[in-house]
C-alpha cells in the first residue's frame, strides 16, 4: 500500500484540515491490468434486485399468517394459543437473526449472510408445508423468521454499500418498496391458494436469491476491509463501469479502512464510547420512533380498528391500506435522492402524526355519540394518511440511514443492535395494540400521535442530512 499525504492536502484543500485527516491508500497489484473492464452501471441495479429478493421474502413471511389462519386451524386442528404461538414466533426467531446478524456478515461477507438466510427460509418454508402437528410449524415459522432478521440487516448494508452516491438513497428505498410488495402478495395469493401452496410461493424468492448470487460482486467495502485487494478493485469497478473512473473513490475507501486498521475490535459496550455515541443514538433513536409511532398495531389490526370505528366490514379499508402502500413507497424513492432524508423524515411523520388525531378524533366522537356519521369516514382516512405518510418517509428512510452511518469496523456489532431494536419495538406494540384498545382507543392514537410528534423534533434536532455523500463522508461527519 501507497500513503500519499501531500496529493491528499493538495485535492482536499486546507479547509479540510479542521477535519480528522484522512490517509488516501492506494492497491497496488502486479495483475491490476487484468481487471474486467465490461462492467456496467447496470450491475448496481442487477445487484439491487438480487438483494431486494430478500426484501420481498421479509414481506412474504410477515404476510404469511394473516390470509391463511383459519386454514391451518382447520387443517391441523389448532387451538388460538397454537396458532397464536405460529404467528408470534416468527418475531422471536427474528430477534435471534438480529443479533447474530452483524457477525455472520462481517465473518462471511454481504453474500455469504444472504445465503445463509435464503437458506433458512427455505428449511422454514419446507417444515410448515410438510407440517402435521403444531410443533413443526413452529420450527417451520421460526427458521423464517430467523432468516429475515438477518435479510433486515444485511439487505439495506449491502445495498448502501454497493451503490453511488447519488443513487444511494433511492436504491436503498427498495428495500422496503419490497417488503410491501412481499406482504400484499401473500395476503393476495392467499386468498386463492391453500396455505401449503402458499408456503411453497416463499420459497421462489430465496431460489431467485441462491442463484443470482453467482453473478453479482461481493461489497467493496466488505473485500477491502477483509484484505482482498484484487477482488475489491475487481468488484469495483464492475458496479461503477467500464467507462468509469473509479481511482477516487477506491482510494477513499481504502484511507478509511487503513485508518481504521489500528482500532480495536468493538463489542457491544464500546458503542456506548464518546465516538461511537452519535450515530448509536440517530441509528436506534429512529428505529424506536419508527416502531413506537404505532405501525405495527395499526397494520395489523387495520380491519379490526375499521370495524371498531363503525363499519360493518373492514374489507374496503383493508384494501385500500394495501394498494395505497406500493405507489406512496415508489414517490418516496424517487425523492429520497432529491428532497434528502431528513425533509422526508419530518414530513412522514408530521403526517402520521395528521392521520393519528384524525382516527383518535373518530374513536373520541363515537364514545360521545358526537357526529357519528363522520366516524367511519374519520377513521378509514385518519389510518390511510398514516400509512401513506408512513409510507413516503418513515417506512423506508429509518432502514437508509442505519446503513449508512456506522463505520465498517462497527457495524456488524452496532447494526444488529439497531435491528434488535427494531424487531423489539415492532413486537411491544402488535402485541399491546389490543389491550391499549381496550383501555382507551381515544388514547391509543392520542399516544402515537405524540411519538410521531416527538419524532419531527428528533429528526430536526439529531438526524443529520446524508443526502449526496459517500458513506466515508457522512462517517467522518460524526467525529468532525
Amino acid at each position: 500500500m501507497v500513503i500519499d499525504q501531500e496529493k491528499d492536502i493538495e485535492k482536499y484543500g486546507v479547509d479540510d484540515l479542521e477535519k480528522p485527516f484522512i490517509q488516501h491508500v492506494k492497491c497496488v497489484d502486479s495483475e491490476e491490468e487484468a481487471v474486467d473492464e465490461n462492467g456496467s452501471i447496470s450491475m448496481v441495479l442487477l445487484s439491487t434486485c438480487v438483494a431486494v429478493c430478500g426484501s420481498f421474502e421479509f414481506g412474504s413471511c410477515v404476510g404469511y399468517s394473516s390470509p391463511t389462519q383459519s386454514a391451518i386451524r382447520e387443517d391441523l386442528n389448532l387451538s388460538l394459543s397454537q396458532f397464536s404461538m405460529f404467528g408470534s414466533i416468527i418475531t422471536i426467531g427474528a430477534m435471534i437473526g438480529a443479533i447474530t446478524s452483524g457477525r455472520i456478515a462481517d465473518f462471511l461477507g454481504r453474500k455469504g449472510a444472504m445465503r445463509i438466510s435464503a437458506i433458512f427460509c427455505i428449511i422454514g418454508w419446507l417444515a410448515v408445508y410438510f407440517s402435521t402437528e403444531a410443533w413443526l410449524l413452529d420450527i417451520g415459522r421460526f427458521c423464517t423468521g430467523y432468516g429475515i432478521g438477518i435479510f433486515s440487516y444485511v439487505v439495506p448494508v449491502f445495498i448502501a454499500e454497493i451503490a453511488p452516491k447519488n443513487l444511494r438513497g433511492g436504491l436503498a428505498t427498495l428495500n422496503q418498496l419490497m417488503i410491501v410488495c412481499g406482504a400484499s402478495t401473500a395476503y393476495l395469493l392467499g386468498t386463492v391458494v391453500t396455505w401449503r401452496t402458499l408456503a411453497l410461493t416463499g420459497l421462489l424468492p430465496c431460489i431467485l436469491i441462491l442463484v443470482g448470487l453467482f453473478f453479482i460482486p461481493e461489497s467493496p467495502r466488505w473485500l477491502a476491509k477483509v484484505g482482498l485487494c484484487k477482488e475489491f478493485e475487481l468488484a469495483l469497478r464492475k458496479l461503477r463501469g467500464a467507462d468509469a473512473d473509479v481511482s477516487q473513490e477506491a482510494s477513499e475507501i481504502q484511507a478509511s479502512i487503513y485508518s481504521m486498521q489500528d482500532l480495536p475490535k468493538v463489542g457491544v459496550l464500546d458503542l456506548f464510547e464518546a465516538r461511537y455515541m452519535r450515530p448509536l443514538i440517530v441509528g436506534v433513536g429512529l428505529m424506536v420512533f419508527q416502531q413506537f409511532g404505532g405501525i405495527n398495531g395499526i397494520g395489523f389490526y387495520s380491519s379490526e380498528t375499521f370495524v371498531a370505528a363503525g363499519f360493518s366490514s373492514g374489507k374496503i379499508g383493508t384494501i385500500a391500506y394495501a394498494i395505497i402502500q406500493v405507489p406512496i413507497t415508489m414517490v418516496g424513492a424517487v425523492l429520497m435522492d432529491k428532497s434528502g432524508r431528513r425533509p422526508l423524515l419530518m414530513v412522514s411523520a408530521s403526517g402520521t402524526f395528521i392521520g393519528c388525531i384524525l382516527t383518535g378524533a373518530s374513536f373520541y366522537l363515537k364514545g360521545q355519540a358526537l357526529l357519528l356519521e363522520w366516524v367511519p369516514i374519520l377513521a378509514v382516512s385518519g389510518v390511510l394518511v398514516f400509512v401513506a405518510a408512513f409510507s413516503i418517509g418513515m417506512g423506508a428512510v429509518p432502514w437508509v440511514i442505519m446503513s449508512e452511518i456506522f463505520p465498517i469496523h462497527v457495524k456488524g456489532v452496532a447494526g444488529s443492535l439497531v435491528v434488535l431494536v427494531n424487531w423489539l419495538g415492532a413486537w411491544a406494540v402488535s402485541y399491546t395494540f389490543n389491550f391499549l384498545m381496550s383501555w382507551s382507543s381515544t388514547g391509543t392514537f392520542s399516544i402515537y400521535a405524540g411519538v410521531c410528534a416527538m419524532t419531527v423534533v428528533f429528526v430536526a434536532k439529531v438526524v443529520p442530512e446524508t443526502k449526496g455523500k459517500t458513506l466515508e463522508e457522512i462517517q467522518a461527519s460524526f467525529n468532525s
